[in-house]
């Protein structure tokens, strides 16, 4: 596939006016090029917006273009439609359509004239087909006995707040059967193709998140990260995905955690401007809540502009599952350590003490019971009890072994997230930023993670995926994959970068600075 190059993102950003969220909502944006705001106005004034025009513009650039005059919101979810229509079919990333609600919403908008306005007006995005509802309309988890799940009664807070900030869902993407693995395969939806090679995987478990995004659908994509699902896919896919730290985001109304806050939601983008813009739309304490976390002393795009200092840079190489560095994942990580010394960090070697058998015992413990809480409340719905036909083998092994855990045994396991969560702040008080791979293993090919097959081969296959990334799950800290490097395959490999609790400021700020000295702005052609 030929790569097309998105336009650097040199511009100056704003300050904004005002904090808290109410007075982000309505900040100001970037001045985009005369000539490329043309085009914006040529085809705000006509039926439609190209797809080669709508794919150029991130996030930011929509949300000025509606706020200016531009661009309708219409014209924007059309072009959406129209590009989803187009590539969708090949990815196979969107595999619920809710047109009719985003038409709705922006008539209701316009009805109360207010379609123009918020952070992120008539933004496009897509939402999680997982533990994230959207009023009316069903989430089916990637699972056959969701299948003809209910209409949800109530929106999740996190994409009301997106909603609030003035972006429109229009649809669902895919994930694999309840988020278990780390490709997006799924019996009752098929298998998510990764743009930049259709016979490979896009990571899970939000990779029809990031292949939507990849291929040109909308510039940010909801997600969410239990184990490295959001990290994964992006990097798998070429993007930024950033795993907040716990409770940063919102996981209600009616729960306040997921997977005892191992599992948070945020999305994945192109850019890391983005990425600040929904993270200052959706952040926060909810209302009801128990659980809190550090507040912001400003918006998250006002720490684009500040310079993150001389950090001290700890350089992780080994995984926790043992896995080997395929030597193209090593040759990007040494490169991405250079990049950092040669901007004035300091890089050291460090090692971290951190038992596996305790890590990965907890969070599965966690998972499993996780699960099984959920077929049973759907059991009990549907008066039935699920049957091998409903469930894929993984599943069915991942339940079995969840139902031999004790209190005792899960009780032990969030201590263990609590002794792991202080041990990681403790190595924080000599470090800022702790570097290493996303992913022990280069971009796997399709089938090769499906929860469809025996569970030794499924457990050998897993081991490269998973093995840096569970870690800030279990902990809490927020961590990041950037997309720094390519294979010599022509795939996406992406490096992480975790922060201590409340530093995703930090994590912005250094991803902000690499991404303008080595600008990584590209997408797949489809």
């Amino acid at each position: 596939m030929t790569v097309q190059e998105t336009p650097v993102l040199t511009d100056e950003l704003p300050t904004a006016v005002g904090w808290p969220r109410r007075h982000v909502l309505k900040a100001g944006a970037v001045a985009v090029g005369a000539g490329l705001l043309g085009r914006f106005a040529q085809a705000a004034d006509s039926p439609a917006l190209s797809q080669a025009d709508y794919v150029q513009m991130d996030a930011w650039r929509m949300a000025q273009a509606v706020r200016q005059g531009e661009v309708s919101p219409q014209a924007l979810l059309a072009a959406a439609m129209a590009r989803c229509d187009a590539v969708n079919p090949r990815v196979k990333a969107v595999n619920l359509r809710h047109d009719d609600y985003a038409q709705a919403l922006l008539k209701a908008r316009e009805a109360s004239a207010t379609s123009t306005s918020g952070s992120l007006a008539g933004v496009p995005i897509l939402i999680k087909d997982l533990n994230t509802y959207l009023q009316g309309t069903p989430t089916t988890h990637g699972c056959r006995l969701f299948k003809d799940a209910a209409a949800a009664p109530h929106t999740s807070t996190l994409i009301a707040r997106y909603q609030a900030a003035g972006a429109v869902p229009f649809g669902k993407t895919t994930c694999p059967e309840f988020g278990l693995t780390t490709t997006t395969e799924s019996l009752l939806w098929g298998q998510t193709c990764n743009p930049w090679n259709l016979a490979m995987s896009a990571g899970g478990s939000s990779g029809g998140a990031a292949a939507a995004v990849a291929a040109g659908i909308v510039p940010v994509a909801h997600a969410t990260d239990g184990g490295g699902s959001i990290r994964i896919p992006a990097s798998y896919c070429g993007l930024v995905g950033l795993k907040p730290g716990r409770y940063r985001t919102p996981s209600g109304p009616g729960k306040f955690e997921g997977w005892f806050g191992a599992s948070v939601g945020n999305v994945v983008s192109r850019n890391v401007r983005d990425m600040a813009l929904f993270l200052d739309a959706g952040q926060g304490h909810e209302a009801g809540s128990p659980y809190w976390t550090k507040p912001l002393a400003r918006p998250y795009v006002d720490e684009l502009q500040a310079a993150p200092g001389r950090l001290r840079v700890g350089l992780v190489r080994e995984s926790l599952t043992g896995a080997p560095l395929d030597p193209e994942v090593a040759r990007v990580l040494d490169a991405t350590a250079q990049r950092l010394s040669a901007l004035g960090h300091d890089v050291e070697p460090v090692r971290l003490q951190v038992d596996p058998r305790q890590l990965f015992g907890a969070h599965g413990a966690v998972i499993g019971d996780a699960l099984l809480t959920l077929v049973r409340d759907r059991e009990q719905a549907l008066g039935r009890s699920a049957t091998p036909e409903d469930l894929e083998r993984i599943t069915q092994v991942v339940l079995g072994n969840a139902q031999k855990v004790t209190g005792e045994a899960l009780y032990r396991a969030r201590q263990s997230f609590e002794s792991i969560g202080g041990y990681m702040e403790d190595q924080f008080r000599q470090l800022d930023v702790i570097l290493s791979p996303v992913t022990a293993n280069v971009t796997p090919k399709l089938g090769l993670l499906s929860l469809d097959q025996p569970w030794d081969s499924y457990a050998h296959n897993a081991m490269g995926s998973a093995g840096f990334t569970v870690l800030a799950n279990v902990s809490g800290q927020p961590a990041i994959s950037l997309p720094v490097g390519m294979s010599d395959t022509g795939m996406p490999i992406g490096m992480m970068l975790t922060a201590p609790m409340g530093g995703e400021d930090v994590l912005l700020r250094l991803s902000a600075q690499l991404e303008q000295a080595h600008p990584w702005a590209k997408l797949p052609t489809l």
